[in-house]
């Protein structure tokens, strides 16, 4: 019986074909935009979370002055070698502390020359950091504690000033320093921000200090906490002992700057889930304009064939019956417009997280309930057309031109 009314429903869509299609359409277009905005947000988040690990592992950034919206001051004095000795020694839970000088200079070998950014630090800078190198080795503790003119090298650098000759022992002169390559970085690539983060030169933080920055002051602090620990609580401890060491009292502000990227990373993330959800909602509208176009038409129908159901009913044809006809006509439609929708929403969203350069999510939670709402939206607006036509007297239906 299930099956007859099928056929019969399938053989009233196939007789208006072009009126089947723009009525679909509009579940065409909502379930497409749906899928294709979620697909793209997801893709925008999980590429906002791949750049900022690049970054580094549970990273703390440390600053002198004060950073951040309406206020922007440098006026500080700068941290010391016993700072970074005090961070590393006295706050709990950190795996990696670094203290950082960074400059831009030009390198040279050969006849070959490259302008990059050349950071002066220690061992623990590449474990913050999680640099891995791909040939080679990171200071000794010896040419760290002695000064010794070596350095690690990004690939970029490595290609711009080496090509395919091998870098290793080699002497570069980095501004008026000479020093030999010891290890070479693995590619990271481009950050959020699109700079080359392979375009550097690493080198002893007293190497620097002594050749290069021309002081014993250190410009910033890199920390890295072990997992599951708490990098908030790290923060207030930083902040606690730095106050202390700084002198600075009581109700004044503070003239340095903790910025914690774990919870930069998730308000990023969240702003981008946000605005994902906020679209997919938007898109979801065009799903209800659809199901109102749904309804509008199977109204039309059931006025066009009020003979044909004045008919079935004459000869033996139940309400039920008739009721099951147009909802199966109303779910079909919507169902079918939800099974193109899908597949075009995947294609729009696969071009455009190409065009992009972001990761290709999808979600298939998000595709199935984008399938299930077009089904619901054919049974829920189709049922008042169906049941108007299920409840049509038949006389007068016999009677309708």
């Amino acid at each position: 019986m299930f099956y007859e009314t099928i056929k019969l429903a399938l053989r009233a869509i196939s007789r208006n074909m072009l009126r089947s299609f723009l009525t679909v359409l509009g579940v065409v277009i909502g379930v497409a935009a749906v899928i294709a905005m979620v697909t793209i947000g997801n893709g925008t988040t999980a590429q906002v979370s791949a750049e900022i690990s690049k970054l580094g592992t549970n990273l703390l950034f440390v600053r002198p002055g004060q950073f951040g919206p309406g206020r922007a001051s440098t006026e500080a004095k700068k941290f010391t070698e016993r700072d970074i000795e005090a961070v590393k020694n006295q706050i709990n839970g950190l795996r990696a502390t670094a203290g950082v000088n960074q400059s831009t200079q030009t390198v040279i070998f050969g006849g070959e020359s490259h302008s990059t950014t050349v950071t002066g630090t220690t061992g623990d800078y590449f474990i913050a950091q999680d640099w891995t190198i791909k040939s080679g080795r990171t200071f000794l503790a010896s040419e760290e504690r002695g000064g010794q003119a070596v350095c690690v090298i990004g690939e970029t650098v490595k290609s711009e000033l080496f090509g395919s000759t091998p870098a290793i022992e080699q002497n570069l002169r980095v501004g008026s320093v000479s020093c030999e390559v010891i290890g070479i970085l693995a590619e990271k690539g481009q950050s959020s921000m699109g700079s080359d983060q392979d375009d550097i030169v690493v080198m002893p933080l007293k190497v620097f200090q002594r050749r290069i920055g021309g002081s014993n002051e250190v410009s910033s602090m890199v920390l890295s906490a072990n997992d599951g620990v708490s990098t908030s609580k790290v923060q207030a401890d930083v902040e606690r002992l730095l106050r202390e060491r700084r002198k600075i009292i009581a109700g004044r502000e503070d003239d340095f700057t903790v910025n914690d990227m774990t919870q930069m990373a998730a308000t990023l993330t969240g702003t981008t889930t946000l605005m994902t959800g906020l679209l997919g909602a938007v898109a979801a509208v065009s799903l209800l304009v659809g199901g109102i176009g749904i309804m509008n038409i199977m109204l039309v129908s059931v006025t066009e064939r009020t003979r044909e159901i004045g008919i079935r009913l004459a000869i033996g044809a139940v309400e039920q019956q008739v009721l099951m006809q147009f909802l199966v006509e109303a779910v079909t439609l919507s169902v079918f417009g939800g099974v193109v929708g899908i597949l075009l929403g995947l294609g729009l969203a696969y071009t455009a997280v190409t065009l992009l350069s972001v990761p290709f999510v999808a979600s298939p939670s998000v595709i199935l309930l984008a399938f299930a709402f077009s089904a619901a939206i054919g049974m829920i607006f189709g049922y008042f057309p169906a049941r108007r036509a299920a409840q049509l007297n038949p006389i007068e239906a016999l009677r309708h031109e």
